[in-house]
C-alpha cells in the first residue's frame, strides 16, 4: 500500500517540528506527510520548509485562511491532497513512537479501521521538549507525564491480540491516532464540515465508518502517541457540535452532505 500521513496543525510550530521529526524517523516510513494547516502564520511555512530540506520524503502544505477552528475542512482538504491507499491521521502536537507508522500499517485490514490512544505529557515536559528542539526518549517511566502513562506501553503482539474486542463500546475515534482505507473515507465523503469550533467531528466521523459497515479495531499497546500539553481553545461551539454529532440515528446519513467530495471532483 501507498500511505500517507495527515498531521493537522495550527500555530504551534514547535510542536509540529517534534512531531515531523518523529515522523521522519519511523521505522516504516510514510510515501508522502500531508499537514494540514488551518491558517498558521509564516512561521510554520518556514518550519516546513526548513524541515523538508532533511528528508527525502515529500512533504506537502495544505494550507487554508485562518476563519476559526475548522479542522474538519482542513481535514478533507489534506485527504485530498494526498495520494495514499491507507490514510494515517494525527496531529501536530503529539510526537509519534517510533513504530507508529508500523504498527498501523501491520495491523490495517479490509472493512476495519483503526483507533489508538495517547499519553499526556504535563506542562513542565512539553515546554522542555518543546524548548530543547529535539526528540527525547519517552517511556513509562518518564517525569512530567500528565495521564495515561500506561498507553506508552509497546506490546504488539498483546495489541494484535485484543484490537479486535478491547473498548469496542466506547469513543468512536481519535483524530490524532487513527487509520483508514481511502476508499472508506471517500464512501463516507470524509469529515462533515457543519463542525467548526473543538469537539464532535471525529465521534461523527467514526459512528459514519461504523454504520456504513466498518469494525473498530481499538490500539491498545500499539501505535503509541506522546500528545503535548496545551490550554483548551475553541470551545464556543462545543455543545452545538457535540448535540449535532449524537442526534438520533435516523437523523444521521452515512455520507455526510457537505464534505470531502467538493475537492476530490477539483483535482
Amino acid at each position: 500500500m501507498k500511505i500517507s500521513l495527515i498531521i493537522s496543525t495550527y500555530n504551534r510550530p514547535d510542536a509540529l517540528k517534534l512531531c515531523l521529526l518523529s515522523a521522519m524517523r519511523q521505522s516504516y516510513r510514510p510515501d508522502e506527510i500531508i499537514i494540514g494547516d488551518d491558517g498558521s502564520t509564516e512561521e510554520t511555512r518556514e518550519l516546513i520548509e526548513s524541515l523538508s530540506k532533511i528528508t527525502d520524503i515529500p512533504i506537502i502544505h495544505v494550507w487554508q485562511e485562518d476563519k476559526g477552528f475548522r479542522l474538519a475542512k482542513m481535514r478533507n482538504k489534506a485527504v485530498a491532497a494526498s495520494s495514499g491507499d491507507y490514510i494515517i491521521e494525527t496531529d501536530g502536537d503529539v510526537i509519534l513512537h517510533r513504530n507508529f507508522i508500523s504498527d498501523h500499517v501491520r495491523l490495517a485490514k479490509e472493512g476495519c479501521y483503526l483507533k489508538g490512544g495517547r499519553t499526556n505529557l504535563g506542562k513542565e515536559l512539553t515546554a522542555r521538549l518543546c524548548n530543547a528542539g529535539k526528540l527525547k526518549n519517552i517511556n513509562i517511566f518518564s517525569r512530567g507525564i500528565e495521564s495515561k502513562p500506561e498507553n506508552s506501553l509497546h506490546l504488539f503482539n498483546i495489541a494484535k491480540m485484543i484490537a479486535p474486542y478491547y473498548r469496542q463500546h466506547k469513543e468512536t475515534a481519535l483524530g490524532c491516532n487513527m487509520s483508514f482505507f481511502r476508499k472508506d473515507f471517500e464512501a463516507i465523503n470524509g469529515y462533515d464540515e457543519f463542525f467548526i469550533g473543538w469537539g464532535g467531528e471525529d465521534g461523527d466521523f467514526g459512528r459514519r465508518l461504523q454504520r456504513y459497515g466498518l469494525k473498530k479495531l481499538q490500539l491498545k499497546f500499539a501505535g503509541i502517541v506522546y500528545h503535548l500539553w496545551h490550554e483548551d481553545k475553541f470551545m464556543q461551539n462545543k455543545e452545538l457540535n457535540f448535540n449535532y454529532s449524537m442526534r438520533s440515528d435516523d437523523e444521521q446519513p452515512i455520507r455526510c452532505r457537505d464534505g470531502y467530495d467538493k475537492y476530490h471532483k477539483a483535482r
